[in-house]
């Protein structure tokens, strides 16, 4: 367990701060909004609450085209908690939840 939580504690940076698969994320939605197919998005734009001291800030929020608000979720790994977090969340608000993970063949998505 302690190996686990010095292996996590490496890769969290300060609020605000993304990582290289965020980053590399954040590029794909800039060409997606030059595309028009999202009409705006933000970087932990939105931090909502899922019980008493405990919350969820979204990865990316974005608005598609459509109109429809989505949360998207960066992940180079799932964890457990990551996982539990994100489906708590997805069944508790009204807005459509997709985890993003990038592999050598390109993005992938999983639906919430």
């Amino acid at each position: 367990m302690q190996a686990k939580r010095r292996l996590q504690a490496l890769g969290r940076l300060p609020a605000g701060e993304m990582n290289k698969t965020e980053q590399a994320y954040d590029l794909v939605l800039k060409m997606r909004q030059m595309a028009g197919e999202i009409l705006w998005y933000r970087f932990e734009g939105v931090k909502l609450r899922l019980a008493k001291n405990t919350f969820y800030t979204a990865d990316f929020f974005v608005m598609a085209a459509s109109g429809v608000l989505e949360v998207h979720e960066v992940k180079g790994f799932w964890t457990d908690d990551a996982r539990v977090k994100t489906k708590v969340a997805a069944a508790e608000y009204p807005f459509r939840f997709l985890g993003v993970t990038k592999s050598k063949s390109g993005w992938h998505f999983e639906e919430f």
